[in-house]
């Protein structure tokens, strides 16, 4: 059963008006909302699989590589590398994992974030200004900060592993999931399958914050002037500004991140001995300042589609879920 829009009425200098108002959100249970949540994530990694390899491998590119090597480094260099030496279906290779890793987090992800949204709205200070935007602003923010705090260290080993999965080129070091993880355990110990989670949290807490928030504000804002339009595309214009938003300014962190989960990773020696900031220089004073953004470019081509079908999947799949629930 469709929920239809209300027409109310306002006064405005003594001239009535109507004004169309949008229906309540539809609710839906717990299992459909984790259900919907891991369906999104998993679809749009799976659709952005091979430029989300190609992020991964030119973020990695100066532990192990000398200048001259990164001064030839390209998108299309680097892709027709992976077709000539690992075939067409190494860009889909860690996918398997990846999906492991995104069906959890991404359920986990949503999930949470409603959650605490609710949360945040009982706070007598926001809820004294709820119709402020700020306020409204800072529930979005601060719940889609802490709901990907909480999705990313409940399954923080799957994206270790994805990450050196997709990491391997022509030797192969781990062999699967399963081996992955028992042999990161055996040569780093278990607290190797938290190695970067620090930085990984610094990462994912400000991205999961600015990428819901701009959602939200810009998909209020369309929805307010343009109340008319598909679902779907609103969902899949917003998501893609918003993953774009979110990138651009976590990216730096972003790489980072993917440095330290590699650290000693095939029995590698370690490339950085220092924490956070420390990396952080050393990857300013030996690659510059492209260094930190290295990657960003088949990032961006990745986030655009990849966070717009996400939340375009998953508001889709929850109009469709409460549609089957109320019938």
């Amino acid at each position: 059963m469709q929920t239809e829009a209300r027409v109310g009425v306002t006064v405005d200098g003594g001239v009535r008006k109507l004004v169309k108002q949008q229906p309540p959100p539809q609710q839906i249970g717990t299992i459909s909302q984790l259900l919907a949540g891991g369906v999104a994530g998993a679809l749009s990694k799976t659709c952005t699989a091979p430029l989300a390899r190609l992020t991964i491998l030119f973020q990695i590119q100066g532990m192990h590589s000398n200048v001259a090597t990164l001064r030839k480094a390209s998108i299309w260099n680097e892709a027709s590398r992976i077709i000539h030496e690992e075939g067409f279906r190494a860009f889909w290779k860690g996918n398997l994992v990846t999906i492991a890793h995104r069906l959890p987090y991404s359920s986990v992800n949503f999930y949470s974030y409603e959650h605490y949204k609710k949360f945040l709205r009982t706070i007598p200070q926001l809820q004294s200004n709820r119709d402020n935007i700020s306020a409204d602003l800072c529930i979005h923010f601060v719940g889609g900060g802490l709901a990907g705090i909480t999705a990313a260290t409940s399954t923080y080993p799957l994206d270790l592993v994805r990450t050196r999965l997709a990491a391997q080129t022509n030797f192969t070091y781990y062999r699967g999931i399963g081996h992955a993880l028992q042999t990161i355990v055996k040569e780093e110990g278990l607290l190797g399958l938290y190695k970067g989670l620090g930085t990984t949290l610094l990462t994912v807490g400000p991205n999961i914050a600015i990428s819901f928030s701009v959602y939200e504000s810009l998909r209020s804002f369309w929805m307010s002037n343009r109340s008319d339009d598909s679902t779907v595309v609103v969902s899949l214009a917003c998501g893609s500004l918003s993953g774009i938003a979110s990138s651009t300014a976590t990216f730096p962190l972003d790489l980072v991140r993917r440095r330290k989960q590699l650290e000693g990773a095939g029995g590698r020696a370690r490339v950085y001995n220092t924490g956070l900031f420390g990396t952080f220089k050393h990857i300013f004073r030996s690659e510059g300042l492209r260094g930190l953004y290295r990657g960003i470019l088949p990032e961006y081509y990745k986030v655009v589609p990849g966070v717009g079908i996400c939340f375009m999947t998953y508001e889709t799949l929850k109009m469709v879920l409460a549609e089957i629930t109320t019938v």
